[in-house]
């Protein structure tokens, strides 16, 4: 009993440190921020006097002039954005997987060429991919528009990132980010559903041909229902990843003419570290904050309440 309970003591120790550095870098620090959010914080000068919910409603009401104006354009820029990012990131990365599980010849060298994105930061791949979409000009035209003119192709040149139309209330312009950033994280989807497809037995497989199912018919009705847990997870870890994407985004187009590109991220940083409104930029990250945990605590208690249940 006394080496159980001797025991106990030395996996709390171990992990105290964790449970220290958690509690004050990341809920301490949600909690300041939270207390900012409810102050009349405006300037270098800070002042926790009580504001309230007066900076929320300044971004959800028109009595927050430009800042709600702005801010409802990023709530649908990272709505487009999303959509388009998990859709592309998904089908893509699925697809890969399936080719690579049909053990293609050089499957290692292609699973490295997949994977190889992620180890780039969103630094690099937003320079990257800035000037690979700068439209340039007409008399010096830049990246994939110089390479359609030298192929005749001169219909596909397109403005890219710094076209300002729109289709509802989506900008356009957010496509040349979604491609980059699908373009970092599909290896990684392709690499989770290729680990659930080779984890299938292959008496799986052989039943359903005998029953006479076609290779359509696996997928559809026996693999791909058997990959949702997949699916879930990361559709969870890209989503929560374009909720609060900033680095990608900021290096490649900014904010962008008219908030094309704009994001509730770039807002914050903009809002809070060169405007010094310090109150309105926590409550900036509050609503992210909010936006997150939205995604990832049903998640969290769903997969909790299975390990219960298991």
């Amino acid at each position: 009993m006394a080496h159980m309970h001797r025991e106990r003591w030395i996996a709390f120790l171990m992990i105290l440190p964790s449970i220290v550095l958690l509690s004050v870098f990341v809920y301490g620090f949600i909690g300041w921020t939270t207390v900012v959010a409810l102050s009349k914080w405006d300037g270098v000068e800070p002042d926790y006097s009580w504001a309230g919910l007066d900076n929320f409603r300044q971004l959800f009401t028109q009595a927050g002039g430009v800042s709600a104006k702005r801010f409802t354009v990023d709530l649908w820029n990272t709505l487009f954005f999303t959509i388009l990012f998990l859709v592309s990131c998904v089908f893509v990365g699925l697809l890969l997987a399936i080719l690579l599980d049909q053990r293609v010849k050089g499957e290692g060298i292609f699973r490295t060429i997949y994977l190889f994105p992620m180890s780039l930061s969103f630094v690099v791949t937003g320079v990257a991919w800035q000037w690979i979409f700068a439209p340039g000009t007409e008399n010096r035209l830049r990246g994939v528009n110089a390479l359609f003119h030298s192929l005749g192709l001169d219909f596909l040149r397109w403005k890219w990132y710094t076209d300002t139309s729109t289709i509802g209330p989506f900008h356009v312009a957010l496509i040349p980010v979604v491609i980059a950033a699908a373009w970092q994280l599909i290896g990684y989807v392709m690499a989770m559903y290729l680990a659930g497809l080779r984890a299938i037995p292959d008496e799986l497989r052989e039943a359903a041909y005998v029953d006479g199912a076609n290779e359509i018919g696996l997928y559809r009705h026996i693999i791909l229902p058997i990959l949702q847990p997949v699916t879930l997870s990361a559709l969870i870890v890209l989503g929560h990843i374009s909720l609060k994407i900033f680095d990608l985004v900021y290096t490649m187009t900014g904010k962008g003419p008219g908030f094309a590109t704009d994001v509730p991220g770039i807002f914050m940083f903009e809002t809070t570290f060169q405007g010094n409104h310090y109150a309105q930029g926590a409550a900036i990250s509050v609503v992210m904050l909010v936006m997150v945990s939205l995604v990832i605590i049903p998640y969290l208690a769903f997969s909790l309440r299975r390990e219960v249940e298991l």
